[in-house]
């Protein structure tokens, strides 16, 4: 809609988790970093949690990446599965018929894990929306990373998942699960100039070549409404630059900014934010004034 306008050559601010957009933010880079090394080192069991909009599946997209060649990857999107449809998807990701009983079946990715173990082939299962697997199913996947080599795991699992996903492995019949657990990172929402460096690299991704879009108001705000919330920047961001396209002009502006956060249920309108700051402020400076005249 506004790509000619500012002379963008794609949107710069889809939801969809695109690595092409990949920004080596600190957060992120330092949970790829704990990654590596876990997987690196063998590592069974591996988590990674967040808030919604942090960028987990941005994150999971960017390790299938970089895991693609050298591993046998099992992508699970959908966590809704019982033990039985986890062992069918296993199967199926593994090459192998999913007909016969579960004894049977398990066998066979038992069979299947250590040929790849022998033919040099880790295996990598990714399990998106972790916090959504049943406790059962979760069980076991906890029965399949025990399968071993005397040296080594067949299967190494990462689970990412919202932190309601720590909520459900504090709970006492999933202990031993927790306890296999070896490495886990929790992401965090962005830093103000990180927010503001991601949005200046995704317009230039975008083919812009221009003045600033942000200024360092407009640039503020989106941080301050969107929590530091990558899903909610780019949501803001999108809404700011329609708005100033509908207007015609050439930069967003800190209004374009308000308007939007007004208009996206999950922002925080930084206007709010920043007058219950400022009541906050006076309130504690009148104390101090009266503390101060008590005293004298």
């Amino acid at each position: 809609m506004y790509q000619t306008h500012f002379g963008l050559s794609e949107a710069p601010f889809g939801l969809t988790p695109n690595t092409g957009f990949y920004y080596g933010l600190p957060p992120h880079e330092e949970a790829l970093q704990v990654l590596r090394v876990a997987l690196g080192q063998g590592e069974g069991f591996i988590k990674v949690t967040g808030e919604v909009g942090t960028g987990k599946t941005l994150l999971l997209r960017k390790l299938m990446g970089e895991l693609a060649e050298a591993c046998q990857l099992i992508y699970l999107p959908n966590p809704a599965l019982t033990p039985e449809e986890l062992r069918q998807a296993l199967a199926c990701e593994l090459g192998l018929p999913v007909d016969g009983g579960s004894l049977a079946l398990t066998d066979a990715i038992h069979r299947r894990l250590v040929a790849l173990r022998q033919a040099d082939k880790p295996v990598v299962v990714l399990l998106d929306e972790a916090q959504a697997l049943p406790d059962e199913t979760l069980e076991a996947l906890r029965l399949f990373g025990n399968l071993e080599t005397e040296s080594s795991k067949l299967l190494q699992v990462v689970l990412f998942g919202q932190p309601e996903l720590d909520q459900r492995l504090a709970r006492p019949q999933l202990r031993q699960l927790r306890q296999r657990i070896t490495f886990s990172y929790r992401l965090r929402p962005l830093l103000r100039q990180e927010a503001r460096a991601y949005l200046e690299y995704r317009l230039r991704v975008s083919g812009y070549r221009g003045s600033p879009l942000f200024g360092q108001r407009s640039a503020r705000l989106l941080w301050r409404a969107s929590r530091g919330i990558p899903r909610l920047l780019n949501i803001l961001a999108h809404k700011s630059l329609m708005l100033a396209y509908g207007q015609g002009q050439a930069r967003v502006t800190g209004r374009h900014v308000l308007q939007a956060a007004r208009d996206t249920e999950a922002a925080r309108e930084p206007g709010r934010a920043l007058g219950w700051a400022l009541i906050l402020l006076l309130s504690l400076g009148a104390v101090a004034l009266w503390w101060w005249r008590w005293q004298a």
